[in-house]
């Protein structure tokens, strides 16, 4: 009698195939997965979001949750990979998950002997910059409610503000002149966020970031003492955020 049991079939090994093309194809498909190739020739290791990311972090002072709100979450989700690349340039990723607020600062070699290359430049806060931050952060600090960048200031309290802690002089039109420049400036860095009235804005929370608590009240001290030996606040007193230039596409940006 003959056996009939029908032999069984080795599916992993059908009739036909290669398994040199096998073993290429099961490359490929790797390779596929592991590529965020975004167009030819591109090597790239991060994926769109995160290259977004890294840009926005790039053209901009910081990055938040209220200003970027997918960048920031490209941040939180692959901070090491962006870390990575930042340090690849010399640059130091700084992230605050409390704030929401992310920044890029100027690596610093421990060694005297040898200074790194650098990408970005400080700028020096003139005096009337440094009287409003110092302002906006004492107003941050009393006023603060929850929710981020809730602090809102009208130009003319922070004129009127900065004038008190200028020497007397007649040309008041050359002083709120200044005043207005370094309420632009701030705008431009983002630290003040316009609204639909051009003569109110809110204050962001980096500010917090820029002027610690006990940085703050060494600026109010020195101000104060400044002033009341009839002298005057000199430029560069704050070295902090750099100020970068800012995406001509967010110009005019505001919020109600």
């Amino acid at each position: 009698m003959s056996d009939t049991t029908t032999a069984p079939v080795d599916e992993t090994d059908p009739e036909g195939s290669d398994p040199v093309l096998d073993e290429r194809h099961d490359e490929d498909e790797e390779r596929d997965e592991s590529s965020f190739a975004l167009f030819e020739g591109d090597e790239g290791r991060l994926d769109e979001p995160q290259r977004r990311a890294l840009v926005a972090l790039f053209r901009h002072t910081y990055v938040s949750a209220r200003t970027h709100a997918d960048e920031w979450r490209a941040i939180t989700d692959g901070e090491h990979q962006l870390r990575s690349r930042l340090n690849d340039l010399f640059l130091e990723l700084h992230v605050d998950r409390d704030r929401e607020v992310a920044w890029k600062r100027q690596a610093r070699s421990e060694s005297q002997r040898r200074a790194f290359p650098t990408l970005l430049r400080d700028v020096p806060w003139t005096r009337e910059e440094t009287i409003v931050l110092v302002y906006l952060r004492m107003r941050l600090r009393a006023d603060a409610r929850p929710g981020l960048d809730q602090v809102v200031v009208d130009r003319s309290e922070i004129i009127g503000h900065v004038s008190g802690f200028l020497p007397a002089t007649t040309d008041r039109t050359r002083d709120e002149s200044r005043v207005a420049k370094a309420v632009e400036r701030l705008v431009t860095a983002r630290i003040l966020i316009r609204t639909t009235d051009p003569d109110r804005f809110r204050v962001a929370s980096v500010v917090e970031v820029l002027l610690p608590l006990e940085q703050l009240r060494e600026l109010d001290r020195w101000l104060r003492d400044a002033t009341t030996d009839g002298g005057a606040p000199t430029d560069g007193a704050v070295t902090g955020l750099p100020a970068e230039p800012t995406d001509p596409d967010d110009e005019g940006e505001t919020d109600a």
